[in-house]
Formats: C-alpha cells, structure tokens, sequence
C-alpha cells in the first residue's frame, strides 16, 4: 500500500474565528465527521484527501497529515520516538526536508531546538540504514515535518502544504496593509456570497486596495479553485506522489469553473498604485475579466440596482492623530451607506471599535475575526431603500 493510501487523522489549522467557515468548507468536500478545535479542524482521510484539501480549501493555513501522537517527557524522548519512525517511506536519501515545531509547557524552551532534534533523529535513521541521509534546512522546498508538542504530547505530522495557503500566488503587488487571503474569503462566505453570486446578486468593494476582497469574490463566483494559483506544495516531494493524479484533480477543478458569472464585481480605490496593483494581482489570480476597476473617492462608487454586498475595509488608526483623522471617513462610510446603497447589505472590517460607532447606523450583527494579532469585528448592516418604517 503506497503511504498516500493509509488513512490518519488530518488537522487544517487556521487563525482564530475561522474554524466554523473551514467547518463548513470541509463538509461540503464530503468530509462529514469533523471535530472543531480553537485554531483548526480535524478530520480522517489519507494523503490523496490532503492534496484534493490544498487544492479547495479558502480558509485554512496548513493540511497537516498525523503520523504519530506519543508521550515525550524531554528531548531523549522526542529523539526517540521519532527516530523509529519509518521514515524512508516518505522520503528518499537525496530528499530535503525542513521541520517546523510549536511547543508549550515542555521544559524546553526554544522550539529551534526541538525542531533540531527531530531533523537529528530523522538523519540518524538514515545514516544508520543506508550510510547518507537527506539535506535539511529552512528553505521550503522539499518535505515539510511538523511538530506540536504541548506538556507531554507531541504530535509529529507532515505538512503536506509548504508555504501557507494563504499565500495564493496572485499577490504580487501588496500594495499597503493587504488583508490576508484566508480572512477575506471567511469574511466574504460569513456574507453568504456564494448563493447571493448564484442568484445574480453584486459585490462591491470601495476602498479595495490590493484587490484580495474583490479578487476571492471573484473566485468564489466563478468557482475557482484557489490552490490552482500555485504549482508546488510540499506533498508534490513525498515518495509515492502521483502527479497524474494531480493533474486529474486540476482538470476537474477548471472544468467545474464557471466561464461567466450573473452579476457585477465593481472595486474603487482613490490611490492610483493600488487601482494598478488590484488589476495586475486580479489578472494574475485569473478573474481580471470579471471584476470593475474605478479610480474614485469611495463616495463616488457606482452602486448598481439589484441586490448585493458592499465590503469596505477602512483603515483602523494606531495613533491618536490618526484616529481622530479617520473618525469623518467612518462616519462618511454611514453617510454613503445611507444615501447610496439602499437595498444591499453593508460589511465594515475593522479593528477599532470606537470609530465603528462614528458610523451612526445600527449593526445587525458583529462577527469576532483576527487580523494577525489584532481582534477585529465584521459589522453587518442591512441598509434598506427609503425609511427602515417603510420597508
């Protein structure tokens, strides 16, 4: 049995505040028993299920495959343990390989050094059986091993994904402060975009900026795969990798793409280098063609009949100065709200709840999301035509 055919339990982590929308991404990729941790979610499947996982999922960081869960009171232990692991079945002797480590509450204090302790056991394996042993090092571009180790267990997986899956390939240009790939698109299916894109509805982004809003909109409308974007990830270096397989995954994936979408994709900045930036990152992701760039004031966006998504993310202000600057955008961003969006639903992403109230309308939800370190909220806003008595 090639090691991609064994089954094991499969953990895709994510940033705090996305497990449910993940939850939900898995079960529509069939996989029915879930269990929902703080920063994750596990599932079973086998290495075949990681590859279908990296090439499908929005909001997930790593597909981490569970070889062993053990008992480790110190070093010696860890060495151990992972020294008996069979490692010549997922690697060869001309292999590279790197190690991650997160630990806690371990008596050691560097997870430097416990990552060295397992490249130390998995070369001494080798070196043992067959006299050489693979190449190691920090570059992401072989086998990638991941270890947690928390009091006294330790999990060791493989990380089946290499660089993090937020890292689409599309961003080329960042532009300034770019939201992150993963929390746009938990953002943007929290809204329910996906049937509102199917019944023809619009999504607007004023204040776009690099394009990430827009741009997993976009893809999401057209049913597009975000792990097409990338051409390697690390189980591609596994033994027992089946590129054919591979590439009849990508096939089906493009041919369940949509060619054209229903409604209107419209992105506005005021910033020259950021229009530039959204169309060549939205070119590059591929759905160049299904989005509306405009150079305009955010007031100035063109808000199209029919029902639709208005997402904003206005800056958060780190100094004083410079939230009291900002407090005439929020409260301009109500204004707007008001008087041209009638019919839509309104989103604001931000980090600073003080100026959220400068909106001056009333949310009808606030969902909790982390921007790196920063708790943020996404306010929703159900922006009626004429008096919310009339409606």
């Amino acid at each position: 049995m090639s090691v991609f055919e064994k089954q094991s339990a499969i953990l895709v982590t994510c940033p705090k505040g996305l497990p449910e929308y993940l939850q939900s991404e898995l079960k529509e990729l069939g996989f029915d028993q879930t269990h929902v941790m703080d920063a994750g979610v596990m599932v079973r499947g086998t290495l075949h299920d990681c590859m279908r996982l990296n090439l499908h999922i929005r909001t997930g960081h790593r597909v981490l495959f569970e070889l062993k869960r053990f008992e480790a009171f110190g070093p010696d232990d860890l060495y151990r343990t992972i020294r008996n692991l069979p490692w010549e079945e997922y690697m060869d002797t001309d292999s590279y390989f790197r190690v991650d480590a997160v630990i806690r509450d371990t008596g050691v204090n560097d997870s430097r050094f416990a990552g060295l302790k397992v490249k130390d056991a998995v070369a001494d394996r080798f070196m043992d059986r067959f006299g050489s042993r693979p190449d190691s090092g920090p570059e992401t571009k072989g086998v990638c091993l991941f270890l947690h180790w928390r009091g006294r267990e330790a999990t060791i997986y493989l990380d089946t994904t290499g660089e993090p899956l937020p890292k689409r390939g599309y961003r080329k240009r960042p532009h300034k402060a770019p939201m992150q790939e993963t929390l746009a698109a938990a953002c943007i299916l929290s809204a329910d975009w996906p049937r509102i894109a199917k019944e023809g509805g619009h999504f607007i982004a004023p204040m776009c900026g690099a394009g990430t809003l827009a741009i997993e909109a976009a893809l999401m409308a057209m049913n597009g795969a975000p792990g097409l974007l990338r051409d390697n990830f690390a189980f591609m270096h596994l033994k027992g990798y089946d590129e054919e397989r591979w590439n009849g995954l990508i096939d089906a994936a493009e041919d369940a793409e949509n060619p054209e979408i229903k409604g209107r994709i419209i992105a506005t900045d005021h910033d020259p280098d950021a229009i530039e930036a959204a169309k060549d990152n939205a070119r590059i992701a591929g759905v160049g063609d299904f989005i509306e760039f405009g150079l305009c004031d955010f007031r100035e966006t063109e808000i199209p009949e029919g029902p639709g998504l208005v997402f904003l993310n206005p800056e958060y202000g780190e100094r004083l100065g410079e939230v009291r600057e900002l407090e005439d955008v929020y409260k301009g961003i109500g204004d707007f709200f008001k008087q041209s969006c009638g019919g839509k639903t309104g989103f604001i992403f931000t980090g600073n709840s003080t100026l959220a109230k400068r909106v001056g309308l009333r949310t009808k939800s606030r969902k909790i999301f982390f921007s790196a370190k920063i708790e943020c909220r996404l306010l929703e806003y159900e922006l009626y035509s004429g008096t919310r008595k009339q409606k």
